[in-house]
């Protein structure tokens, strides 16, 4: 751990999207909640970063999925309250742990909302955007212009800016066409502008089997999107039937060292 020469503030996606549910905002406190950010979000998600930088992941008062639909019914407070977690968290973090240390800024679906807002009020146009080596937004649509000199790169090598893109199924496309067109389209396995992948350069998604599938899956980009072939692996039947191609797919980060 000492060899590690970077930080990874990582924020976790929605996990809390039970319609039974009838609470805005989860308790930090919350046992259930707590196993499926270690369990799920940190193991699918923040793992590939564990060689790149020390990894942080702040607890912090979710809100309900339910937040973006009903976002004038409640669903705005229970974002706030989300958010003044994380920027507490964040706060906390610089004041006690980075000692001036790079760092990496990532995050999916939600977690996406607050990295947005996060970096707006630390980063951008800020002293401490000299420290950041990449943000990886994921997961919710982000246009080029979000910020004013935090820009997206379109290049391995580069460094300073941030990274998005949304994944689909091959042909699929979400209901609501503004929520993704026009936004930053990254190609997460070349890190360029290259449209198309072959199979070689997927370097593998972690399933919940514990094993790493290489070669598995192209991709072609689209105005927006990402959009991924299906899977081919010896599990790829089952995953079929759980409907769960999208997620196995988002959570590949891919070359996260290049940026280092």
């Amino acid at each position: 751990m000492n060899a590690l020469k970077a930080d990874v503030f990582y924020i976790y996606p929605t996990l809390n999207t039970d319609k039974k549910d009838i609470r805005w905002n989860v308790p930090i406190n919350d046992k259930e909640q707590q196993e499926k950010v270690l369990n799920t979000a940190v193991k699918y998600q923040a793992s590939p970063f564990a060689t790149s930088g020390k990894i942080y992941v702040p607890y912090y008062r979710q809100a309900h999925v339910r937040s973006y639909t009903l976002l004038n019914e409640g669903g705005k407070e229970a974002l706030e309250i989300a958010y003044s977690d994380v920027k507490n968290a964040f706060k906390t973090y610089l004041e006690k742990y980075n000692n001036g240390r790079p760092i990496i800024i990532a995050s999916h679906s939600q977690g996406t909302t607050h990295s947005r807002r996060l970096l707006k009020e630390f980063f951008d146009e800020k002293p401490l955007q000299k420290q950041l080596i990449a943000a990886y937004l994921v997961g919710m649509g982000v246009k080029s212009n979000e910020f004013k000199s935090i820009k997206p790169m379109y290049n391995p090598a580069e460094t300073g800016g941030f990274v998005s893109w949304n994944t689909y199924k091959k042909g699929k496309f979400p209901k609501n066409k503004d929520w993704y067109k026009g936004s930053v389209t990254t190609n997460p396995i070349t890190w360029n502008n290259a449209k198309t992948t072959s199979l070689e350069q997927h370097k593998g998604f972690l399933y919940t089997n514990d094993k790493l599938y290489k070669n598995a899956l192209t991709i072609e980009i689209t105005d927006g999107l990402v959009w991924s072939s299906n899977p081919k692996f010896p599990m790829r039947f089952f995953m079929f039937f759980l409907k769960i191609i999208t997620q196995a797919i988002s959570i590949y980060f891919g070359k996260i060292l290049s940026k280092i």
